[in-house]
Order: structure tokens, then C-alpha cells, then sequence
């Protein structure tokens, strides 16, 4: 078993195809985007004992009595990002040292596990097994599980860096919109008497994930030193990089660390609270009357709900699509010209929202377009770093940077909470509430656009040439672009594997776009 998972047995033939890559990838990524997603279980295990609610968290973690408040569960989403990171940056020198097979199959026993152990938290209503298994363990699998993909991803397409993150980073995304309404169908299927069946339909999704993550896993294999992509004889995979030890030292890491930083805590609390600002800052005007948030009779409340989830539904659009656009087109005008336009339109767009009466589709606009560079500061990011240090140790290198997101995590959504908190504790209404906090994220975004403007090349002395391949080898070049028929059916089985899934949960989340959009 040690042999099989052993970095050097899945090196690739030169004629492999590139394109077989991919899916491994995404099957991964949309199984642990779903991190993004677990608040769909938060409601109904809110309900699940009809009991009486947990006065303090130190109850809900000690006592099996009690319905858990959402505040006690959201921690869970806490846990998944601030573990991520730190995992990411514990285990990135492990992950390229033995490989993605075996680094994919660790990943997916710690998420599929965690999630199982969490069911079982849920089962028992021990709120504490929650937090370690779904929260600690399965934020391990996603620090993993986040950059195995990217950084082997990055080794395969050395000519299109932006469009290889994208499509790993564009699955992560979309996790959510699969997994959230696959789990609500299960809840709806398992509900009964003895509760709102969250427990099975986690552990039907632990098996599932379970499944597409290890046949991703084993799907990976690695370029030979010295292969090139077909018709690139000048753009050599592997080759001259700069160590991790080394490239953490440099101003240019800290420099990107501080535009994802920065970039990261401007949209994440803002967009997660995406549903309740457009309600009090629009009222009835997102279903043609002119009433006031605080007055919603009990039918413009339900009217209302429908028109914030089709907001939270177009901006989850964006942030997929622009994990996918915005990095693509970062391979066309280089990542840092990329982060300058990206920061600069994000920062205007807060401006374009700071009137005290801003027409609807203006806003929605808006927000759809900062969701997008959102989702995009995060794909373009492992490409730029491969720009900078080279891709033998990138993803030792992402894993460091993703303490940013952890930061972001926190900063951003405390930030912002903090001045809607202050705001209407000084009896500010409600729908005048948020344009300090606009102003407050354009300042960030600012502070990411100097960051970005002073990256500068790493100076030529820290480079040091691949262990694994000198740079000056021959290159190896793939077969060709056209895949033989076996090799296409392949390609059509793993795209369709990830593929049909994606389209599904876009389906849902294009229907509650909808709403909006009529209004």
C-alpha cells in the first residue's frame, strides 16, 4: 500500500492526457466547498429536541437537553476556515512531499470522517463531537483537501496557470451550491418523529463525499521532470523554483499575503450578511411597496425572504463564475495587473453603494460584481504565487498564504458586525446602518492595491533548480492535443461526473435568482 501511494508510482507517461486532471480535482474541491454550505443544518437542529433553548454556550456543550441556539453552531463555520489554514500551513511541505494520491486520500478520511463523527455529535446531541468532528477533523481535510489540488493542478498547466486555479477553485465554490440543497432534500426525506433527520443526512453525505473524493484522489498523477505541454517547448513543468523556507521570508509573499488579507475581509462579512442588508436597506421596495423593513406584515416578511435568498443566490452565481472569469483572464494580463483591476473596481463599487437611496439594480450590481473578484481573488492567487516562487513547492507556499483567509475569517466579519452593532445601538435606522461599513471595506481594498502595486520579481539568488529535474533538461513532450478514444471517453465519464452535479445545484440556485431579478 506504501508503494502505491508513493509520489514517484503516479508520475505520468508523456502521453498522458492533461485533461484527465481536472475532474480529480473538482470532484475534491465540490466536496469540501460544502463548508460553505453547512448552514443549511443550522434551523432545524435549532428545533430538534423541541426543548427548551440553551441559555449559554457552556450549556449547549455540556448538556443534551436543550435545543442548540444557531450562535452555538456557527461555530462550526469558524472552526472550518481558521483550521483550514492552519492546517494548510502545517501539512503544505508534507502535501508535495508524498504526492497528491496519498495527500487526496488523508483529505478525504478527515473530511467524510469529520462529518461522520459530527452525525454522530448530532445523534447524540453532544454539541461538543460536533465541533471536533465536522469543525477540527474536517477542517484538517479542507486545509488538505484545498491545496492538493491547486498545487498538482499547477504542475499540469505551467502555460495556463490562471485557468488551472480557476477550475479547482470555481469546484470549492460550488460545493455549497450542491451540497446545500442535496442536503435539504435528505432532511426532508429522513425527517420524522424523532427529529429533523440532519444526522442521516450528514452521514449520507459523508459517504458520498467519501466516494468522489477518493476516486479523485486516485485519479491524480504528476508530470515527468522536464515535460512540457503540447506545442510549448519553452514552457518546462517543474524546474527552478525558490524553497518555501526561503519564500516566506521574502516581501513578496507578505506583500500577496496581505492583498488576499485585505481582499478576503472586504467582501466575506459583508456578503454574509448579503440577505439582511438588502431587506433593511430596501424594504418593500424588492417587492414593488413602499414599506419599511420594520413594518413587514407576516405576508411581506415571506415576500421579502424570498427576495433576500434570490440576493444571496445571485451573488453565490458570481462568486463561482468569477473564480473561473476572473482567473482565466489573469493568464491574458498577468496576476498583478489583475489584483490592481479587481481592488480598484471593488473599492468603487462600495462607492457607487454609499447614496442614502440607491436604486435596486444598481445595488445588485454592485454586490454581484464584488462577489465575483471575491471569488476571484481566491482562484488567481496559487497562480501568482507559482509566477513569483515557481510551482515545485507552491503548494507548501498556498498553504502558508491561506492563513490570510483564516485572518480574513475573523477580522471581516467581526469588523463589520461591530459598526452595524454599534450603528443601531446609537439608533441609526436601519436602512442608513451600512455606509460607514462601505466606506470601511473600501479603505481595505485600498490598502490591497498598494500591496499589490509594490510586488515586485524575486530576486534571482534565492532561485534554486528542481531536485527532481534541472531546468536545462530536454523537455518531454505530450503526445499531441487529440486524445485517443479511450482517452476521450475517459475525459466525457470524469467531466460528467462533476459536471451533471454542478448543473444541478445550479439549477436551485438560478431559481431563487430569479425571484430577485422578477422583482
Amino acid at each position: 500500500m506504501g508503494d502505491f501511494l508513493s509520489r514517484n508510482r503516479i508520475i505520468a507517461p508523456r502521453d498522458h492526457d492533461r485533461w484527465l486532471v481536472p475532474p480529480c480535482a473538482l470532484a475534491i474541491h465540490l466536496c469540501i466547498g460544502m463548508a460553505y454550505g453547512f448552514s443549511v443544518f443550522w434551523l432545524p437542529l435549532s428545533h430538534a429536541l423541541g426543548a427548551a433553548e440553551c441559555t449559554s454556550l457552556g450549556q449547549a456543550l455540556t448538556a443534551s437537553n436543550c435545543d442548540w441556539r444557531v450562535s452555538d453552531m456557527v461555530w462550526v463555520y469558524t472552526l472550518f476556515f481558521v483550521v483550514l489554514g492552519a492546517a494548510a500551513a502545517l501539512w503544505g511541505s508534507w502535501v508535495e512531499r508524498v504526492g497528491p494520491r496519498r495527500a487526496g486520500l488523508v483529505a478525504t478520511a478527515c473530511w467524510s470522517g469529520g462529518i461522520a463523527i459530527g452525525a454522530v455529535g448530532v445523534s447524540l446531541h453532544q454539541l461538543w463531537l460536533l465541533w471536533l468532528g465536522a469543525g477540527v477533523i474536517g477542517g484538517i481535510g479542507l486545509g488538505i483537501g484545498y491545496i492538493t489540488p491547486v498545487s498538482t493542478l499547477l504542475k499540469w498547466f505551467p502555460d495556463r496557470r490562471g485557468l488551472a486555479t480557476g477550475m479547482a477553485i470555481m469546484g470549492f465554490g460550488g460545493g455549497a451550491m450542491v451540497g446545500s440543497p442535496a442536503a435539504d432534500q435528505l432532511m426532508k426525506a429522513f425527517a420524522g418523529s424523532d427529529g429533523p433527520g440532519a444526522w442521516q443526512a450528514m452521514l449520507v453525505l459523508a459517504g458520498v463525499y467519501a466516494l468522489f473524493m477518493t476516486a479523485g484522489a486516485l485519479g491524480f498523477r504528476l508530470p515527468a521532470p522536464g515535460w512540457a505541454p503540447p506545442g510549448k517547448a519553452e514552457i518546462v513543468a517543474g524546474g527552478r523554483h525558490v524553497p518555501m523556507a526561503v519564500a516566506t521570508r521574502t516581501p513578496q509573499f507578505w506583500l500577496v499575503w496581505c492583498v488576499l488579507l485585505t481582499n478576503v475581509s472586504a467582501s466575506i462579512g459583508i456578503i454574509g450578511l448579503a440577505s439582511p442588508m438588502v431587506l433593511e436597506i430596501f424594504g418593500g421596495g424588492l417587492f414593488g411597496e413602499a414599506v419599511a423593513f420594520a413594518d413587514f406584515t407576516d405576508a411581506q416578511k415571506a415576500a421579502a425572504a424570498a427576495a433576500g435568498a434570490g440576493f444571496v443566490g445571485l451573488i453565490s452565481l458570481f462568486n463561482i463564475a468569477g473564480r473561473f472569469a476572473w482567473s482565466s483572464l489573469s493568464d491574458r494580463i498577468g496576476r498583478k495587473a489583475l489584483y490592481a483591476v479587481m481592488l480598484t473596481l471593488g473599492a468603487a463599487c462600495y462607492g457607487l453603494v454609499l447614496p442614502a437611496d440607491p436604486t435596486l439594480p444598481l445595488f445588485v450590481a454592485a454586490f454581484a460584481l464584488i462577489a465575483s473578484m471575491y471569488g476571484g481573488g481566491f482562484a488567481a492567487v496559487p497562480a501568482w504565487l507559482a509566477d513569483l516562487f515557481g510551482t515545485r513547492a507552491v503548494g507548501a507556499i498556498h498553504g502558508r498564504l491561506l492563513t490570510a483567509w483564516s485572518t480574513a475569517g475573523v477580522v471581516g466579519p467581526l469588523l463589520v458586525a461591530y459598526v452595524r452593532d454599534a450603528r443601531l445601538a446609537d439608533g441609526v435606522p436601519r436602512d442608513a446602518v451600512y455606509g460607514p461599513i462601505f466606506l470601511l471595506l473600501a479603505g481595505l481594498l485600498a490598502v490591497g492595491l498598494v500591496a499589490a502595486l509594490l510586488v515586485r520579481p524575486v530576486r534571482d539568488d534565492l532561485w534554486q533548480d528542481d531536485p527532481e529535474g534541472p531546468a536545462s533538461a530536454s523537455p518531454i513532450h505530450a503526445a499531441g492535443h487529440a486524445a485517443p478514444g479511450a482517452a476521450w471517453g475517459l475525459r466525457l465519464a470524469g467531466w460528467g461526473a462533476v459536471v451533471l452535479p454542478l448543473a444541478w445545484g445550479a439549477s436551485f440556485t438560478i431559481e431563487k435568482a430569479l425571484v430577485l431579478v422578477a422583482q
